[in-house]
Parts: C-alpha cells; structure tokens; sequence
C-alpha cells in the first residue's frame, strides 16, 4: 500500500515538477483570481468584476513600484513573480474596492506587504509572510480590513484542487492537513461554546460549514502558511507551528483593537518558526567546477558564514539570469558535502544530453557561472535523514539522486546500508570511487557492464575509465543488465521487509521504482523534478 501511494504521488509530481513552486503558486493564483472574476459576473460573490480587477491592478502597481525601488537600491536581481504572488494574495485577503477612497488603504497594504521583504529580515531573509503583514498594516491604521472574502462556499472546490496543487508540488500536504484539523476543531469549538452562550440552537451541519466552506481556512493553509521562507526547515518544527496557527486562527484571541484572526495567527506562527530555526540566506562564492562523469558536473562552492545541516538535507540555490524560462531562477540541491567540510559545500547537476537542446535556462546560467561568483543559498532544508547507523537500511538511488546518499554515508559509519544505484550506463554511476570506500554494500544497475562503458568523445572515455579504474570492484558490484525491478530487487536485498528504504531520483523513476519497493519496512522518498 505504501508503495502503491508512492508511485501515484510521484506521478502526480513528475508533470508538476516542470514548473517551480513559486511559478505554478503565481499561475494557481491567477487562475483563482479568473475564477472569481466569473462567479462575480454571475452574482455568485459580493464583490464585482470591477472591485475584483481595480484591487488587483492597485495591489500589483503597489508591489511592482515597491520591490523595483528596494531591488534597485540594494543592488539584487529583479523578482517579479514575487511582487505578483504578493499582490495576488492580498487581493483574495483585503476588501476590494474600485472607489478612489478605497484605492489609497489598498494601495499601502501592497506597499507594506512589500517593504516587509526588505526591512523585517534577518541575515538576507524575510520572517513574516508579506501579504500578512500588509493586511494587519491596513487594518490597525484604519484605512481598510481584512475581509478573507475568499472564504465563501463557491470558491471552496476551486481554492482546494488548486491548493493541492501547490501543496503536492511544495510537499507540504501533511503540514496544510493538521493545521486544517486544528482549525476545524478549535473553531467549532469556540461556534459551539458563543452559540450556546447566547441561547441559541447549535446546528453540526451548519457548523461543519461555518468552519469549513465558509472560511478562508483552505486559502490561508494552501498558499500562505506553505511560503518555504517563513517555514522551519525540519517536519516536526513544520507541524508545530501549523499547530499553534491552527488553534490562533480558530479562536482568535482579542488584543482591544485588533484580534489575533487569520493573518495574525500566521504572524505568529512565522515568528515562533524564526525562533526555532535561526535560519537565515547563505551567501557562497564558486571556487571549483569538476566533471563527475560525462554529463555530471560537481560545483564546490565557500561559504561566507558558517551554517549548520544534517547529511541528506538541501538547499535551494538562487541563480539570476535574464529571461528565465516557467521554472525561475531557483533550484533545490541535494548536498553533496558533510557537515564536516564547511566553509565548503559541495553541489552536483546533471548537463543537457543534447548540447543543441541546451536544457533550461537555469541550467545554462549554472554551466556558465565563473570562478568566484557569487549566488545566495535562501534556505536548507528536508527530511530525507537517515535512521541511527545501527539500523538496516536500504539506499535507492536513481542517477543524479545518489548525491544526499554520499553526503550520509561519507558522514557516519553505517554498520548495515545497502546501496542500489540505478544508472543509465556504467560511464554515468557517480561518485564510485567514494560510494566504495564508504563500508556500504554498492550494488550497480546499468544496461552495460563497467568494462563495456563506451562514452562517445574522448574526454568522457577518459573520465569513465578513471572512475571506475579509482573504484575498488571488491566494495563494488554489478547486478547485470537488468532492469530493477521487484524480483531483481528481493533477489539482491533479500531481507527487504526489515530495512526501511530510501529512494531518491527523478518523480518518473521514482513511480516506477515503487512496485519493486513493495514488502520494505518503510520507504522515504527525495524526489526533485530537475533543473
């Protein structure tokens, strides 16, 4: 059954992947705004087109204006999809108005929202979600108010299969699920206690809808307590802060001129996440480039301060370049490097097969980054973190997906892994060599053998062979030219119900991986969706 649940998510993941979070959030949010804009015309909300396109064309203007300024005057890349995003959510958060007196109170809260990237931060990072904080601005002034009119029955489908979307994508769809749980029953707790409280007859039907269709609950766990910025890097802290915010948001406590609703729950939580996890943007300079194998390409990079990490995290690496294509200009990582080697830190990428394809733009401006560039690291992050090293393991690692596995084994001394890399020849196994010397039991499956590996220029026969003339064969074996699949792979771990596997690797290979993990203890995946 985990198995089965795993493969179904990856597939879902895999067409998802093609586009970058804050991408397909920036095209969920447009497509909710056109939504809205037709149940408007239809009389199925209270507020109208023009209400509904003025805010949005203030909101955007605001933020546009806002971040060109704070962007030009700092010197750093320009982000527009951040100013939309920001914009995009208030617009479902604020009341909308297409009256000039409106326009002024709309037209700080996008301001606000937008300074706060730049002013409330720490060490290069934001700690508040922008459009929070913008909307608590412009209710404590007076000048407008948080209406959430995104929380009403018809707008509940669209904002949910939306939403999932963007919670599939980011991976936060547990963290949403128990911040919605806390939400629904704290919420009718406090409907159920005032209904009582003032003599009136409590309806569970009509609660459940109350809490449910009827608030912003779903908008508000989808596309703003998700933000990765405003996250702790770790599940655990995730679920607590989607706790406390839960319970704030269903019984908003009164502060005399405001309460603790919506927005300021969220405050909240982004305050206790800063609190638990100092963490903050990493500055880091190029000092290295290597060839891992022939379409593998390794980039060491220093540090400017330190930070800390465990084996088997990533980090997500922006890189500004003109014209990005749908994916923008940030990427995940998986680090290649212990914690023991900082200030360095250690990143690997997969090159275009086809050089006249030239892969995305993200991948070109990576191959073209020169010695001692500078890029910023916004954040580590992940659970892909291996048990105590006393308890069997089982490491899947699909190409490029070897790189977390390196980084844990190089690590700590493992006293019962076993790793099956799957690659798609033997030139391409990366890292052999230290995969090798690592005590792990290296189990390889390729199409060719290691001494039929036939790459097509000269330098990646010359890289090949070194790597495997660098790997010792005794640590080292071939499992033939099959493909793994089940049978294969209960014949090379036949104690597979007793180890808890680990698999990483592209969403696709990962879908199809997971009938043949059917019968392990447990599996954990790491899959990203290229770059």
């Amino acid at each position: 059954m985990i198995a089965t649940l795993m493969g179904a998510r990856q597939r879902v993941l895999a067409p998802l992947g093609r586009l970058s979070m804050y991408r397909l959030t920036l095209y969920a949010l447009l497509a909710l705004a056109a939504i809205a804009v037709i149940l408007s015309v239809l009389g199925a909300i209270a507020p109208t087109p023009l209400e509904i396109v003025a805010t949005l064309a203030v909101l955007a203007l605001a933020t546009s204006c806002t971040d060109a300024v704070a962007q030009a005057l700092l010197h750093i890349p320009r982000r527009i999809e951040s100013s939309l995003l920001t914009a995009l959510i208030l617009l479902f958060v604020v009341q909308p108005g297409a009256n000039p007196d409106q326009a002024g109170g709309i037209a700080l809260a996008g301001v606000v929202a937008a300074l706060s990237k730049y002013v409330l931060v720490w060490r290069g990072r934001h700690l508040f979600n922008p459009a929070a904080v913008g909307a608590t601005v412009l209710t404590v002034t007076g000048l407008g108010f948080s209406a959430w009119w995104v929380g009403t029955p018809v707008l509940a489908l669209p904002v949910l299969v939306l939403g999932l979307a963007v919670l599939w994508r980011t991976e936060r769809i547990r963290v949403a699920l128990l911040f919605a749980v806390v939400y629904v029953v704290v919420a009718g707790v406090r409907t159920v206690v005032q209904s009582t409280a003032a003599g009136l007859a409590v309806d569970p039907g009509g609660v459940l809808s109350a809490v449910t269709v009827q608030s912003p609950m779903l908008f508000l766990a989808a596309f703003m307590l998700s933000e990765p910025l405003t996250l702790p890097s770790r599940r655990w802290q995730q679920l607590i802060v989607a706790t406390v915010v839960g319970a704030l948001a269903g019984w908003p406590i009164s502060l005399g001129v405001i309460t603790l609703g919506q927005e300021r729950a969220l405050l909240v939580g982004n305050l206790l996440a800063a609190v638990l996890v100092a963490r903050s943007g990493i500055r880091m300079s190029l000092v290295r480039r290597r060839a891992v194998t022939p379409t593998v390409r390794e980039l060491t990079f220093r540090a400017r301060r330190p930070f800390r990490f465990q084996p088997g995290q990533y980090l997500e690496l922006q890189v500004p370049h003109r014209r990005p294509d749908a994916r923008g200009t940030r990427r995940e990582f998986s680090l290649v490097s212990t914690p023991a080697e900082l200030p360095f830190v250690r990143i690997a990428y997969r090159e275009a097969q086809d050089p006249a394809q030239g892969g995305s733009s993200y991948k070109r401006a990576l191959g073209a980054l020169q010695s001692h560039d500078v890029l910023t690291a916004t954040g580590v992050w992940g659970d892909f973190v291996l048990p105590a090293p006393d308890r069997p393991v089982l490491l899947v690692a699909a190409g490029i997906g070897v790189t977390p596995f390196l980084s844990q084994l190089a690590a700590e001394d493992r006293t019962d892994a076993v790793l099956v890399l799957v690659a798609s020849s033997a030139a391409e196994c990366a890292y052999l060599p230290e995969l090798a010397g690592s005590g792990a039991r290296i189990v390889v499956v390729t199409p060719d053998g290691p001494g039929t590996a036939a790459p097509t220029d000269e330098a990646g026969k010359e890289r090949a062979g070194a790597e495997w003339a660098a790997t010792d064969s005794a640590a080292v074996e071939w499992a033939g030219g099959a493909r793994l699949d089940a049978e294969l792979l209960h014949r090379l771990v036949p104690d597979l119900h007793a180890r808890h596997a680990f698999v990483s690797g592209p969403p696709g290979l990962i879908a199809e991986l997971a009938p043949a993990l059917r019968g392990a203890r447990r599996v954990t995946t790491d899959a990203f969706a290229g770059y």
